[in-house]
């Protein structure tokens, strides 16, 4: 039987010292961590701000288009917001420092939050067209994190609840605000669906969110807070449809269909991979939540 650290021992990377550069990245994360707490308080409305929901012509708000999440659905900032605090913190520490995980992604992560700080600030200058870009770009840095974070295994349980779990929330969540974003840009650019109908378009968006939290959900093998996320995103988008306005009853069973197959993919796919785990425990490896 091979020793169950065979697969996470380090490499001759692994062991290269800290250096000043190290230093510099925790600086960066941390500082930019700090920098998308502030812009989500300006654009809150707090210090002289305007709340999202009022900005950008109001196509951000819970009533804009059939696929915005009702209003509650936007408490999940919060979560998100300290999670990634906590990371930072976290990855800040000298025992971190030298911590190849921290390595690959640190940059990405602080990238990840400038562009949350943009995307706030470009709505907050009512440019609504500009920040669908900004958007897409940032789902594509977390998917990048993710991928990262999934090919290498977290060095213990704090690596994992510090470092998974904040990226797998904050990646959740932005794929529903994504598709959310871009309803409202095209909707607000006049487009008028080509014929097909608006609920068929709703439809066709929340399938596709599904689609993707479907993929994530097999590709990292259960991996928990991504689902958390998109499914609470999904379920507002249906409490926004089946009890607020604009009401929509095909698109709210839509929303929970969605939000119930990524969930049980998920939960499936955690089972599946903590069986193979436990099948190949002599190899050692594991999961993080």
């Amino acid at each position: 039987m091979r020793p169950t650290t065979e697969m996470h021992a380090p490499s001759t990377e692994e062991r290269r010292p800290a250096g000043p550069a190290d230093v510099v990245r925790q600086v960066v994360v941390l500082v930019t961590s700090l920098l998308a707490i502030a812009a989500a308080f300006v654009g809150s409305g707090a210090a002289g701000g305007t709340p999202i929901q009022e900005a950008a012509g109001g196509w951000l708000d819970a009533d804009s288009t059939l696929i915005a999440p009702a209003r509650p659905a936007f408490s999940v900032w919060s979560v998100i917001y300290a999670g990634m605090l906590a990371h930072a913190i976290w990855q800040a520490l000298p025992a971190q420092r030298a911590a190849e995980r921290q390595r690959r992604i640190g940059y990405a992560v602080a990238g990840s939050l400038v562009l949350n700080a943009v995307w706030i600030g470009v709505v907050q200058a009512d440019l609504l067209g500009f920040s669908l870009p900004v958007i897409v770009a940032l789902v594509a840095v977390l998917a990048w994190i993710f991928v990262q974070v999934r090919r290498m295994p977290p060095t213990g349980v704090v690596d994992a609840a510090l470092t998974d779990g904040p990226v797998g929330l904050y990646l959740g969540w932005v794929i529903v605000a994504t598709a959310a974003n871009a309803t409202a840009v095209f909707q607000a650019a006049g487009f008028r669906g080509w014929g097909l109908a608006e609920e068929t378009w709703a439809v066709i968006v929340i399938a596709a969110a599904g689609v993707v939290g479907v993929a994530l959900a097999l590709w990292g093998r259960g991996r928990i807070a991504p689902m958390l996320t998109l499914c609470w995103g999904l379920a507002w988008v249906a409490v926004g449809r089946l009890a607020d306005e604009p009401a929509s009853t095909t698109t709210g069973i839509a929303a929970i269909v969605a939000a119930g197959v990524v969930a049980v993919v998920t939960i499936v796919a955690r089972v599946g991979s903590a069986r193979t785990a436990r099948a190949e425990s002599s190899a050692g490896g594991g999961e993080s939540a």
